[in-house]
């Protein structure tokens, strides 16, 4: 379950790319070689999504259109976002399948980083020392 979370919040960004440029006409118009490349991925990413998943295909539908009158909405994003992850949820060989998918250059413009599980912890970079537990008795040396 957790590949589906961290797949979800690394891709809807593109996604969300997408339906900015395009709106609802994302989900049918047809992959544009002179397409930014991010657009062009979500394209992909939003095709394979939507293509036989049923309910939760048609959730990801939706969840376009509501985002495309706004897309700059945070709540908008994260409801695309639960979308996703639903049909990621349902499709373990999708998450494979999409990340196998070579990355657009100069992806994502957001960093997500995610801890999960009891006592873990979420750093993007770290020059010292991360403990955690109750009953910590090292000290840093200098």
């Amino acid at each position: 379950m957790s590949d589906a979370i961290a797949l979800a919040q690394e891709i809807t960004p593109y996604i969300a790319s997408a339906v900015g440029a395009y709106g609802v006409a994302v989900l049918n118009r047809a992959e544009d070689a002179a397409a930014e490349a991010t657009v062009s991925f979500g394209q992909r990413l939003l095709g394979l999504l939507t293509r036989g998943s049923g309910s939760q295909g048609v959730a990801v539908t939706d969840a376009v259109a509501a985002l495309a009158d706004s897309p700059d909405d945070a709540d908008l994003q994260a409801a695309l976002r639960l979308a996703v992850r639903r049909v990621l949820q349902e499709s373990p060989g999708l998450i494979a399948a999409i990340n196998e998918l070579p990355r657009p250059p100069g992806a994502s413009t957001r960093t997500s980083i995610t801890a999960l599980g009891p006592r873990s912890v979420a750093v993007q970079n770290n020059s010292g020392t991360i403990t955690t537990g109750d009953s910590h008795r090292d000290r840093p040396t200098r």
